[in-house]
């Protein structure tokens, strides 16, 4: 079986993203984060299925690989890597509350919230209004005087009208927009590294 057509179309479709996305958007997100680290803000970070797994890494890459000698460090917590803490926000408040529980616990004013979403919080599924705990949380640093970042995909949905910045995948299907925020979180991270390094205070 040859699969060459089905990997040049999927490649293809890759190409057109880079092309079009909004190198503006990204450029936003990078000073925001790059203004948080220089006044030691906290950066919070969420996501629901596998954006869950894209804010863990970006919080990883935030803590860890921008580390430089001599430097301060990112104060990056993912509000979606405690299980227990998790289950039981779920099992007591209920789904829409898992991260604004958190934030009312942790967040101060001026830190950020950075949310992925394939479809930024619009649509709906089984269980009603999709990624509702993502915009009721992006609503509580907004009333909170904090930073909202968004990540999303398809049109921007919720998180393009009520993000500060909000970078969308301009391709309506989601292992393309999965697959480009993972490379739009390294794009961002060793940028971020780099000003660091060069940084004169």
């Amino acid at each position: 079986m040859v699969h060459k057509e089905y990997i040049n179309t999927f490649f293809k479709e890759c190409k057109t993203i880079i092309d079009e996305v909004n190198k503006e958007d990204i450029n936003k997100v990078i000073e925001l984060l790059f203004n948080a680290w220089k006044q030691g803000k906290q950066i919070f970070l969420m996501g629901n299925g596998g954006s869950a797994s894209t804010a863990t890494h970006f919080t990883a890459d935030l803590a860890k690989t921008t580390m430089t000698k001599g430097r301060k460090r990112f104060k990056a917590i993912c509000l979606n890597d405690n299980i227990p803490l998790m289950s039981a926000w779920v099992n007591d408040e209920g789904w829409e509350n898992l991260y604004l529980g958190q934030l009312e616990n942790l967040f101060e004013k001026g830190d950020i919230l950075i949310g992925f979403s394939v479809h930024g919080g619009s649509g709906k599924g089984n269980a009603g209004n999709w990624s509702q705990n993502l915009t009721k949380a992006y609503q509580y640093v907004i009333d909170n005087k904090g930073t909202t970042i968004g990540f999303s995909g398809f049109d921007g949905g919720a998180m393009k009208q009520i993000c500060d910045a909000c970078v969308v995948v301009p391709f309506n299907a989601t292992p393309h927009v999965e697959a480009f925020h993972v490379v739009l979180q390294h794009l961002i991270i060793f940028r971020l590294k780099e000003l660091i390094q060069n940084y004169n205070e």
